[in-house]
């Protein structure tokens, strides 16, 4: 008998949309099934937990399908080492990303491993880390088939690379792919706008600002999440709970005065 989203342990956020809170770091994963085509959103700490998400997705998706797209939200350890996982998708980032990847591997593993990871495990998985084929410069539509996402670079601000992830609510009103517009929704019903923040906004602590932030645009690209999503949206963290328009503007704020924002 199939398992269900639940007891795989992925939250059901709506009938094409599932995210998952990943242990040890509490990062978050996303899971976005069309009729053709199937997204997930960042991919874990590891190559082992890169691996378990692949077979996850797969058997949520069913009838033999596979995650045929990622999107990477920020180069951080705990949401991209698990990538190399995916052999044959199509990977998305923010524009520099692949900079990062090409010059910051040392950075990484470092980081990973004063987090805790292990060492062994960790440098398999930067020797095979994956770059994006297609780079982010403001926003690309994606049709996966009955859903439409929006990939768009609203950074930056957790880091120089922040991507977040719109899964289009409402009735479809046409289609795209590849585009620089927001086109097309979930035509199914009980679809709401749901907004994959990645790091630019956190529910289980205060927002981590580490050495590659820039902390003085970061209030600007929550701005740009909330116009994104609007009021009704959906929002989910990188770490922690679901949240909505009301908790990402609190915590805009919150970073505003932090950082000495207007």
């Amino acid at each position: 008998m199939a398992l269900t989203w639940e007891e795989l342990g992925w939250e059901r956020l709506s009938p094409s949309v599932g995210r998952r809170r990943l242990p040890i770091w509490d990062s978050t994963v996303g899971l976005v099934a069309g009729d053709r085509a199937a997204l997930l959103v960042d991919a874990g700490s590891t190559l082992r937990e890169g691996a378990e998400l692949r077979a996850q997705a797969q058997r949520l998706l069913g009838d033999g399908r596979r995650v045929t797209h990622l999107a990477l939200t920020h180069p951080h350890f705990d949401h991209v080492l698990g990538a190399a996982a995916f052999a044959g998708v199509e990977v998305y980032g923010a524009v520099g990303l692949d900079t990062v990847f090409e010059t910051g591997r040392d950075d990484l593993l470092a980081d990973a491993v004063r987090h805790g990871a292990d060492r062994p495990g960790v440098t398999e998985a930067v020797d095979l880390l994956v770059h994006p084929h297609h780079l982010v410069c403001a926003e690309w539509t994606l049709d996966l088939g009955g859903v439409q996402v929006l990939l768009a670079n609203v950074g930056p601000g957790h880091t120089g690379h922040d991507l977040a992830v719109l899964v289009q609510g409402g009735s479809d009103s046409g289609s795209g792919s590849g585009s620089d517009s927001r086109s097309g929704a979930d035509s199914r019903p009980g679809s709401p706008e749901i907004v994959f923040c990645g790091d630019l906004v956190e529910e289980s602590g205060p927002p981590q600002a580490g050495r590659d932030a820039v902390p003085t645009r970061w209030p600007h690209a929550l701005d740009r999440l909330l116009e994104l999503g609007g009021e009704d949206a959906v929002y989910v963290p990188g770490h922690g709970s679901v949240v909505d328009a009301a908790f990402v503007r609190a915590q805009r704020d919150e970073l505003a005065v932090r950082f000495g924002v207007s």
